[in-house]
């Protein structure tokens, strides 16, 4: 299968309407006057050319997909996760998308193509919404060309009932937490490798404070730290963005907690890497490793940032190892959940926890706070006397 991206979109030709006998081409497809988008089933043999063009014409599809998608302002990435699922699926049945069927589809899915629930629903939403755009682009074109009907092959019983992952993530415990990182920190001097332990234990605990998404927190660097701004200092971060509108760039808090930590870190371990920490593209976090071209020149400069596979594994591991109690796999967004539900045990409002996740609407807080232990009648008592203190200060301008 070719790839998209190293093609340019060709010219197609129109059909040629089939007038008298001696202009139409030999194998092209025959049509009646006037019903240039309509291919009867006994005549879709003839509407059929070879091989090699139907390739060239779907690559040129997901070209002009991609395109129109990256119109509408999604990222790279995302682009690339559009014609993914597409691809693989038709380079397994060697077949054009357009000659798909619901049946191979979910032979597919629940065999060779079998992952995690929420990755088979993923995949199987993003091949109908590719679908949904040769019905509106090229519906009449593949109809003329190859006399198939364009229809997806994710029909009413293989459609996923629902989008996105609705598992319920339960997050360690305020306490839970607290003794976690606690045991983490006591065994930093006795780990094999101090620098990277301590490095790993700094991202964790930030996460865990601040709230940020792993991607976010691996491509801060050095001079995206702010130690002025608001009480305690913020951090930029590259944040996801919001209703595919592609990365947005957001403040992060340190809180008090979180800037204690990162002046240690800053102060007396992230000098001990070998790039230089004092340039502003420096990576807040870096790798251990360094490029070959780079260790070729043996100059110093900015490093690479630590990537967020290896925060993963790294949180994996010091879960196992240090948690106790029923939560003991441990990832960043579950971590991310950690810090908006227990921030909200303490007292923060849903807006203020909506304003430190980076969230763009209250309703996708809300379910991070499903497991929230929260007390409407404390709530209540707080709210009075907040009500109380507003007019005692403010009485002078009751009107």
């Amino acid at each position: 299968m070719s790839d998209s991206r190293s093609r340019l979109l060709s010219v197609v030709q129109p059909a040629t309407p089939v007038g008298l006998a001696e202009e139409a081409p030999v194998g092209g497809p025959l049509l009646e006057p006037g019903l240039a988008d309509v291919v009867t089933l006994q005549r879709r043999k003839a509407a059929e050319v070879s091989d090699g063009d139907e390739e060239s014409f779907f690559v040129d599809t997901l070209a002009e997909y991609r395109w129109a998608r990256d119109a509408a302002g999604l990222a790279a990435t995302t682009l690339d996760r559009l014609t993914r699922p597409v691809l693989e699926i038709c380079e397994h049945y060697g077949l054009a998308p357009w000659r798909l069927t619901p049946r191979q589809a979910g032979q597919y899915f629940a065999g060779p193509g079998k992952r995690a629930r929420s990755t088979v629903r993923q995949k199987m939403n993003i091949i109908d919404s590719y679908f949904a755009f040769l019905e509106q682009r090229y519906a009449g074109e593949i109809a003329r060309r190859y006399g198939v009907a364009v229809e997806s092959p994710v029909d009413a019983f293989n459609r996923p009932r629902h989008r996105g992952d609705f598992g319920l993530r339960v997050p360690p415990s305020q306490r839970a937490a607290r003794e976690f990182f606690g045991r983490w920190r006591d065994s930093l001097d006795k780990a094999r490798k101090p620098l990277i332990a301590r490095r790993d234990y700094v991202m964790g605990k930030i996460t865990y404070i601040s709230g940020v998404r792993a991607a976010e927190l691996c491509g801060v660097r050095i001079g995206d730290l702010h130690w002025e701004s608001g009480q305690w200092g913020r951090f930029l971060v590259n944040g996801k963005g919001a209703r595919g509108s592609g990365p947005r760039p957001r403040e992060a808090c340190m809180f008090e907690e979180g800037r204690d930590l990162l002046w240690w870190w800053i102060e007396d371990v992230r000098g001990d890497f070998t790039d230089d920490p004092e340039h502003p593209d420096a990576p807040l976090f870096p790798s251990e490793r360094i490029p070959a071209a780079v260790s070729a020149l043996n100059v110093t400069g900015p490093g690479i940032a630590v990537t967020p596979s290896t925060f993963r594994r790294a949180l994996k591991v010091a879960g196992q190892r240090f948690m106790t109690g029923p939560v003991t796999h441990l990832h960043p967004h579950l971590l991310r959940h950690a810090a908006a539900t227990h921030s909200y045990e303490r007292g923060m409002s849903l807006w203020e926890v909506q304003k430190m996740l980076g969230h763009d609407r209250p309703t996708t807080t809300v379910s991070y706070l499903a497991t929230a232990h929260a007390d409407p009648e404390a709530a209540s008592l707080a709210a009075a006397g907040r009500a109380v203190q507003r007019l005692t200060m403010d009485k002078g301008n009751l009107r």
